[in-house]
């Protein structure tokens, strides 16, 4: 794949972060990211879960900000996003999945309706759907997460689907 298709496909990745279409991701939309959740699974932003939720999408804002936020301004601009990307996740996708490990791990928490520690592919269809992921695709993403056939989705699998979505390797 060659500079131009990979800032392509990752620009289209853009829309996805910036949850109010305003045209450039900030911290509020990592926010009404964790809000969607709490509303969808029934828990509170006191909750044990719905702290987690706002923790990690803090945590997932301040990392993306310190990859992309070139001018320090608090929003990322789509420019800045397919810039952070290329430069600094292209050849490390392993670095995006540590930056958002912590929402999607109070992800998993607050999907995890059985307390097993994994989401079966409906929970996980659930939170995708509530974070503004088309009800057809949702579905079929969800399907996909669970790699190794056993009926639930892992952390681990959520993670490197994730990463691997997000900085589009080669």
């Amino acid at each position: 794949m060659d500079s131009a298709e990979y800032e392509r496909k990752i620009a289209a990745r853009f829309a996805t972060f910036d949850q109010d279409g305003n045209q450039y991701i900030s911290r509020e939309d990592f926010s009404t990211a964790a809000a969607a959740l709490c509303k969808e699974f029934g828990a509170t932003a006191r909750s044990d879960q719905g702290q987690a939720l706002y923790l990690g999408a803090e945590a997932f804002w301040q990392g993306m900000a310190g990859i992309a936020d070139r001018d320090g301004d608090q929003r990322i601009t789509q420019g800045e996003f397919v810039g952070g990307a290329v430069k600094r996740l292209r050849d490390n996708p392993e670095r995006f999945a540590e930056i958002a490990r912590p929402f999607l791990h109070a992800v998993i928490g607050v999907a995890d309706t059985d307390g097993d520690g994994s989401v079966a592919p409906a929970e996980a269809e659930r939170a995708l759907k509530a974070l503004g992921v088309p009800d057809d695709v949702a579905g079929t993403v969800a399907a996909g997460l669970d790699a190794d056939g056993d009926g639930r989705v892992s952390e681990q699998e959520i993670v490197t689907a994730f990463a691997q979505y997000f900085t589009v390797p080669e």
